[in-house]
């Protein structure tokens, strides 16, 4: 499915009154996760992240549309990965607890607010800090919480699912626990069956400037996908993998995977 050019039909003084709002309300959740989130339990603290990333997408003029079931609790979301606007929209549908590169952590501003939001970091290159992971990831599975991961590892054009990396698939297969395949995709609100390439953050790209291309796109539509849970019935993490990056491609309405 090919990708509509970027046209940059909003006006850059509409565009520049929206990120002014954003920053106050990226400002506001940062000082709620400092003040409040301490003292709250899970479920208010859920309510409060949903409702914050719902009120991003609105700032970012951007419209959500959701198929299927979200996940119940104690269940492993596994996703493709297309921009950093991925975690915005989930949240949005279904409060989770994100795995994320350390570099995430990094972020202008949003680094600070994902951590606040009780996101674990894993340093990609260490097998030893995967190992770490993988332990708490399958303790916040038996607490009940909802993870979700982006197993291609990097960001993709949103063309194609790369491949997956299969590690922190240990912990659902250590714990029973479910993994719930999500496709994501960004279209055209005028042109569903078109790919939206505003949102694609890869390459060399800052977040500033991805940030800069959304905000300047009228017609951003966000689609989130959600597939049927899945025990791992005797495969072992690769096998399980190769088949979650299929189901993933389908659900996100892209080509499956050479040998699927």
């Amino acid at each position: 499915m090919p990708a509509e050019p970027v046209r940059a039909r909003r006006p850059w003084p509409l565009a520049l009154l929206r990120a002014l709002r954003l920053l106050g309300h990226v400002l506001h959740g940062l000082w709620t996760v400092r003040r409040h989130f301490p003292r709250l339990d899970e479920t208010e603290r859920a309510r409060r992240k949903q409702a914050w990333a719902q009120r991003l997408l609105e700032l970012l003029g951007v419209q959500l549309r959701t198929r299927g079931v979200p996940p119940a609790a104690g269940s492993l979301v596994v996703v493709n990965h297309v921009s950093w606007l991925d975690i915005v929209a989930i949240d949005a549908v279904q409060p989770c607890r994100f795995i994320a590169k350390a570099d995430v952590h990094r972020w202008p501003l949003l680094g600070a607010l994902v951590a606040g939001a009780g996101t674990l970091f894993v340093e990609r290159a260490s097998r030893r800090d995967a190992l770490r992971v993988v332990h708490l990831a399958a303790e916040r599975l038996q607490a009940g919480d909802v993870l979700a991961f982006f197993p291609e590892g990097t960001t993709s054009d949103g063309g194609t699912v790369l491949p997956f990396h299969a590690n922190l698939l240990q912990a659902a297969l250590a714990t029973g626990r479910p993994a719930v395949p999500l496709g994501i995709a960004y279209r055209h609100a005028g042109a569903p069956q078109r790919r939206h390439e505003a949102p694609v953050y890869t390459g060399a790209m800052t977040l500033l400037a991805s940030l800069w291309r959304v905000l300047r796109a009228p017609d951003l539509v966000v689609e989130l996908h959600w597939g049927a849970a899945q025990a791992a019935q005797g495969r072992d993490r690769r096998a399980w993998a190769a088949d979650l990056r299929a189901e993933v491609a389908r659900l996100a309405g892209l080509p499956p995977p050479a040998g699927h």
